[in-house]
Parts: structure tokens; sequence; C-alpha cells
């Protein structure tokens, strides 16, 4: 089937003078939803913000419905928040910890959730479990679940696909086994969101966040969280609600809204909020299960490329591995790559030890170049990546 890659560029200019391989950062927006951003922007500047958002309230309800689309879901079960980050915190603080309590997650759990763990660790005396990898990399859903069978376990998390890594978690067997002992699941879906077809209801986690920017192609500084029906009829809600997530009935009693929006906050952008929308229905036009096959068709295709050069090993594991590419440089810093790859018009970034230590300690490595195409990216633009790293020992 003929794919309408020059379409999907043309819809997205900055194309025509780079060559952008930090999708798994921040993706390039394609010029609807720049346009919805700016529109909006444009309307508060016009009218101000509190009269713009009330203006155009049908457009921001209606994100919720595409958000709905993408994960399978309804819209009373989507709330909209700052970023990721923000909406696992939130859906971690709906549980009510005590010492003894366990946190079964993984060893490729993203930075910012592990920090959560830590701390949770320390005020509150919980205990941090993680499911051993199996040898070709990625948590052994088995030993998940054994570790799941343990009374005092709390809650699991696992993110799907962690930041350094091509990794794909086998989240459909690690949810399978959550739901069969009753345990609560966070699902990071911060790297798949957008990348490739989700099912959160079929998935039977309790909740689900995403972000904007990465593989769905939107803002900035926006995220988003599925709460499940079971997490609602359970009465599960964040340590702090606002007055977005609940009334203030009477003085000295609350009452929480009846949807996934007691998880959110009442401030956020509603330019992003519009924008996220745009983003996601562009996402829905192209299709889920197209840009799934086209991402790690070209993720393959790099890992290929570059592997044939002098001095780059591929780090990626896993049964299933996405479009995140990482690889270590023999005698070289990352870091520096980077930024001489910058220089010639190719973005790329760096993922650090620190971000993920017990992956990049496994792999005795402290930094890697980390490479993520998305599906407007084309072959070419891996070749001049793999020429400009043959070319320029400084990267």
């Amino acid at each position: 089937m003929s794919l309408p890659i020059e379409q999907w560029r043309a819809d997205t200019p900055a194309t025509q003078h780079l060559v952008h391989l930090n999708n798994a950062g921040a993706s390039l927006m394609p010029r609807v939803v720049v346009d919805a951003i700016v529109d909006h922007l444009g309307l508060e500047a016009e009218i101000g913000g509190y009269e713009a958002a009330d203006l155009r309230q049908s457009a921001i309800d209606d994100v919720y419905g595409a958000l709905a689309a993408l994960l399978g879901s309804r819209a009373r079960n989507i709330a909209i928040v700052e970023n990721a980050t923000v909406g696992f915190a939130q859906a971690l603080s709906a549980f009510d910890f005590a010492a003894g309590d366990r946190i079964v997650t993984t060893r490729n759990d993203y930075i910012s959730n592990q920090l959560a763990f830590f701390a949770l660790r320390e005020r509150a005396g919980v205990e941090v479990v993680r499911a051993a990898d199996l040898p070709e990399g990625g948590a052994d859903a088995e030993d998940f679940a054994r570790q799941l069978r343990d009374p005092r376990v709390k809650v699991a998390t696992v993110s799907w696909m962690p930041t350094n890594s091509g990794l794909i978690q086998d989240v459909p067997a690690i949810a399978a086994a959550c739901a069969a002992v009753g345990v609560p699941l966070i699902v990071d879906a911060c790297q798949v969101v957008g990348q490739m077809p989700i099912d959160a209801p079929a998935l039977g986690c309790h909740f689900l966040c995403g972000t904007a920017r990465k593989f769905l192609r939107g803002p900035r500084g926006l995220g988003f969280l599925f709460v499940s029906d079971a997490a609602l009829e359970a009465g599960l809600y964040p340590r702090a609600p606002d007055m977005q997530g609940a009334r203030w009935t009477g003085p000295e009693q609350f009452e929480l809204a009846d949807s996934a929006q007691r998880f959110e906050n009442w401030e956020f952008s509603h330019a992003l909020v519009l924008g996220l929308g745009a983003a996601v229905r562009y996402a829905l036009a192209v299709g889920l299960e197209t840009i799934q096959s086209r991402c790690h068709e070209l993720a393959a295709y790099t890992r290929t490329k570059l592997s044939a050069i002098d001095g780059v090993t591929i780090l990626d594991r896993g049964a299933r591995r996405g479009a995140i590419v990482t690889a270590a440089l023999r005698d070289r810093d990352p870091r520096e790559v980077v930024r001489a790859l910058h220089r010639r018009g190719i973005n790329t970034t760096a993922t650090l030890r620190e971000w993920a230590r017990l992956d990049m300690e496994a792999k005795g490595v402290d930094a890697a170049l980390r490479v993520s195409p998305h599906y407007y990216n084309t072959v070419e633009e891996i070749d001049r990546l793999a020429e400009a790293l043959l070319v320029d020992p400084a990267g």
C-alpha cells in the first residue's frame, strides 16, 4: 500500500530543512496542531482568557471525546493533566499507603516514577519490589505475577516503553496477572501513545497516563490520564483534589466529580488542550496501525544502519522493540555527538545513566545516543544520520 509520506511531510513544514529524529522527546507538530494553538492564543489576546474558554467550551469538550476514541474508552474516563508525570502522580496518590505496603514494578520504570517510589519508601515505609528481567530483556511476566501474590502488595506499575530503550514491555501479560489477583495497575504509556494502538479498557488497568508532546505529535506542557470505571466505582481520587475535581458542598463537606475529571486541576492552557485535540484527530486520521508499522519499520532500519558502523553498539533489548533506538558509541561522548549532529541539521538526543540507573548499569554505559524516528521520517533521513556518524568522528 502506498503511504502519503509527502503529504505528512507537507503538513510538517520543518521537515523541509530539518531531520528530526527526537520524536521520543518531542515530535514535530503538524501544521493543524500549531494553528489550533495559535488561533486560541489570538482569541485570548482579543477577548480575554476566561471569555475565550467560554466561547470555545464545546471544542474543548470535544477533546475528551477524541482522547477517548484514541484509547478505546469513553469521555468520562479521561482527565486532562499538565503532563504524564502529573497524571502518574495523581493516580499513585489515590492509594493510602502504610508502612509495609508494597509496590510491584519493573527494572525499567521511568525515572520520575522511581523517584516517587523512593519518596513513598522514605515517608511512609513502602517497599518497592521489581520483577526480574527475562534473559532477552523486559520484565518477566511470570515473576511479576509471583510478586503480586504477596498480600502486602497495594498497587503495581509498569512503563510500557521506557525512555532509555526500544524495549516494549509485555503489558497485556502484566495487566492480566494484576487482574487475576485484584491488584490495581498504573500504566505509564508515555512513549506508546501515538506510536501504537491502545485499548485501555480491554487492557484492564486502573490508570493509564500519556503525554501530548511525544509520538502523539501534540504540544509540550500537557498530558492526560485514563481512569477506569473500576477506579471510579471504587471511589479512588487524588490526595489533593482541587475545585475542578470536587465541589465544596457544605462548610465541612465536599463532593467528587463523577468522572475522571476528579483527577484534573482547574487551571491549564486551553490553547494547548485544543492543540492536543488536533493532534489526536490527526493521528486517528493517519491510523494507529499504519503509524505503528511505519515507526517500527524505520526503527529496525535504523538499528541495521547504525550497527554496521564501527564503534557503534545497539543497546535495545526485548522480544518486541519500538521506535526508540539507543546505541553506545566507542570513544565518543553521546552528548557531544548530539551537538555535532544538531549542527548538521539532525536532531537526536542522549540518554544518561542517572535517568535509568538499573538498565544502564546492567548495560555498562554512562550515556547512549537515542534516535527515535516517526512515520513522517524517511529512509533517506536515516541514511543521512548514518553518514554523519561515519564522516565526522565527533558525530
